[in-house]
């Protein structure tokens, strides 16, 4: 499994989360999407503190929320 495929969360937590929130089971295929969604964002905010001379990530690198 190459850096670019790996789980970036705890799917357990995931899927209770999921489980708590509305009663309902979760994919398979879920984790690997927010994996890539949260690989992205934490890209952004590298090049955002790169942007601002800093070695490091902070909070206010990280992109805001879209609404869906």
């Amino acid at each position: 499994m190459t850096e670019e495929q790996e789980i970036l969360i705890v799917i357990s937590k995931l899927k209770n989360y999921i489980r708590d929130k509305s009663g309902m089971n979760s994919s398979a295929g879920v984790a690997q999407v927010l994996s890539d969604h949260l690989r992205g964002m934490c890209d952004q905010a590298i090049e955002n503190a790169r942007k601002d001379g800093r070695k490091t990530v902070m909070e206010r690198d990280v992109p805001p929320l879209r609404p869906a």
